[in-house]
C-alpha cells in the first residue's frame, strides 16, 4: 500500500458490529482493561513481571495481569479483616465483563452493602437454590453461582460462565473471600444488556449472539476511548486531593496540639 493510499484511509469509515448479548461477544481488546487502570493511577509493571499485561494498584495491595494462555489473574493481599482474595477469568471472557471488576477496584467502595444477585434479578435473570445458588440469564447461556463443596466452607467459591452452540466460551472464579461488591461489579457488568463493540473479524461465530452492523470513525473511536480515561483520570486526580489534604490537615491539627 502506498503512502498515499494509507493517508487516505486514516479518515474513511469503518466496519464494526454491535454483540448482544455481550457475554458471548468474545474477548475484545485487552486496552480497554489495562489503559483504565493506568489513568487512574495504577503502575504497569507488565515488563518487570514478564506478562502481557500486569498492573499493580497504588497501594500495591492488589495486582491485575493477563498472560495467555491462562487468561486474567487478579489478586488482592490480606489488609486488616480482609482475607487474601483472588479471580481469575480465561481468556474469552468479554473485556467489558472483566472491566466491570477492575474498574470496581479504582473507585471508593459503596455504603450500601452488597448485594450480588441483585443485578441479575433486576434484569429477569431465574434463581435457584438446591445444593448451590444459582442465577441463570433469560437465554440460559450464562449462569452465576455460588458453589458449597464441602462442609468447612474452605472450598467455597463464585463461578460465572458463558456458553454458545458449541459449547463452554469463558469462565471466572473468585474465591469466597473476594470482596462481595467486587463480585456484585462483575454481575452488574455481565447482566448489562447493552451490546459492546467489536472490530470486523473479531465477532464469533455463533448463532446465539444479535449483530448490528455500524461504520465508526477512527476518531469517533479515539474520541469515545478518551472520554472513558479522562473520567479515570478525573476520579485519580480526585482522590489524590482529598488525600494530600487530608494528610496536610493531619499534620496541621498535630503541630497545633503540641505548640
Amino acid at each position: 500500500m502506498s503512502k498515499r493510499q494509507q493517508w487516505a484511509g486514516w479518515g474513511q469509515a469503518q466496519q464494526h458490529y454491535l454483540v448482544e448479548p455481550r457475554y458471548l461477544a468474545g474477548g475484545g481488546d485487552l486496552r480497554h482493561v489495562g489503559e483504565f487502570l493506568r489513568a487512574s493511577g495504577w503502575k504497569d509493571i507488565a515488563r518487570s513481571s514478564g506478562t502481557m499485561l500486569a498492573f499493580d494498584s497504588p497501594d500495591q495491595m492488589v495486582r491485575v495481569a493477563y498472560q495467555p494462555p491462562g487468561g486474567w489473574q487478579v489478586h488482592g493481599a490480606a489488609h486488616g479483616h480482609q482475607p487474601a482474595w483472588q479471580v481469575t477469568l480465561t481468556p474469552q471472557t468479554p473485556v467489558e465483563i472483566v472491566a466491570g471488576l477492575t474498574d470496581a477496584l479504582t473507585k471508593p467502595r459503596s455504603a450500601h452493602a452488597p448485594n450480588v444477585w441483585a443485578p441479575l434479578t433486576e434484569k429477569s435473570w431465574s434463581m435457584q437454590q438446591d445444593d448451590y445458588f444459582v442465577a441463570q440469564s433469560p437465554d440460559r447461556h450464562a449462569v452465576v453461582q455460588y458453589v458449597q463443596p464441602g462442609g468447612d466452607g474452605s472450598q467455597n467459591h463464585w463461578w460465572v460462565g458463558a456458553r454458545n452452540e458449541h459449547g463452554p466460551v469463558w469462565n471466572a472464579q473468585a474465591t469466597a473471600s473476594t470482596p462481595l461488591h467486587l463480585v456484585q461489579s462483575l454481575t452488574t457488568a455481565l447482566a448489562d444488556k447493552e451490546p459492546v463493540m467489536r472490530p470486523l473479524g473479531h465477532v464469533p461465530l455463533s448463532n446465539r449472539i444479535r449483530v448490528t452492523s455500524v461504520s465508526v470513525l477512527p476518531d469517533q473511536l479515539g474520541a469515545w476511548q478518551q472520554t472513558r480515561l479522562s473520567a479515570a483520570r478525573a476520579a485519580a486526580w480526585s482522590r489524590n486531593w482529598v488525600s494530600s489534604h487530608a494528610r496536610t490537615g493531619a499534620k496541621a491539627s498535630g503541630y497545633a496540639k503540641t505548640r
